[in-house]
């Protein structure tokens, strides 16, 4: 199987490879083709494919190692630089994020009318928020929700 595609390849390229010739007319007029057209001369040519070329020769080391290696650490540092803000930036996001959460169920707690306790700093005893200091803490509960979720 293997040999039949190789046979076949190998005709396939000789097909393409065909013969061009160069037809010059009475009038001085060149053209190139397979057949020439009638009233023309013939002449055989062959065309070549010009290789590759030179390879580009290398540009020459304008800086030293000790020059490169400096940008390099340099370019390390500000990469880590860059990864420690967004990082920073990241976990300050988030502490708003919990307090604006903090601030706005315990908003909703007071609205619903939930009992809520504190700690007496002398006794250590919860104590219940008396009636009369809900309006006072509702507002100082707003003031938070509007502070932490802006």
């Amino acid at each position: 199987m293997k040999a039949i595609i190789a046979v076949i390849m190998m005709l396939a390229s000789a097909a393409a490879h065909g013969q061009v010739l160069k037809c010059v007319s009475n009038d001085g007029k060149v053209e190139y083709a397979n057949q020439c057209p009638p009233g023309t001369i013939e002449q055989r040519t062959t065309i070549f494919s010009k290789g590759a070329g030179a390879a580009p020769s290398r540009a020459p080391q304008s800086k030293s190692l000790a020059e490169q290696d400096a940008a390099f650490k340099k370019r390390l540092t500000e990469k880590e630089e860059e990864r420690q803000k967004e990082e920073k930036k990241v976990a300050e996001t988030a502490q708003k994020r919990y307090a604006c959460d903090s601030a706005r169920a315990y908003l909703k707690a007071l609205q619903d009318g939930q009992r809520i306790t504190r700690t007496d700093p002398k006794t250590g005893e919860r104590i219940y928020l008396e009636d009369a200091e809900y309006p006072k803490e509702v507002a100082r509960a707003q003031l938070a929700v509007d502070q932490n979720c802006q």
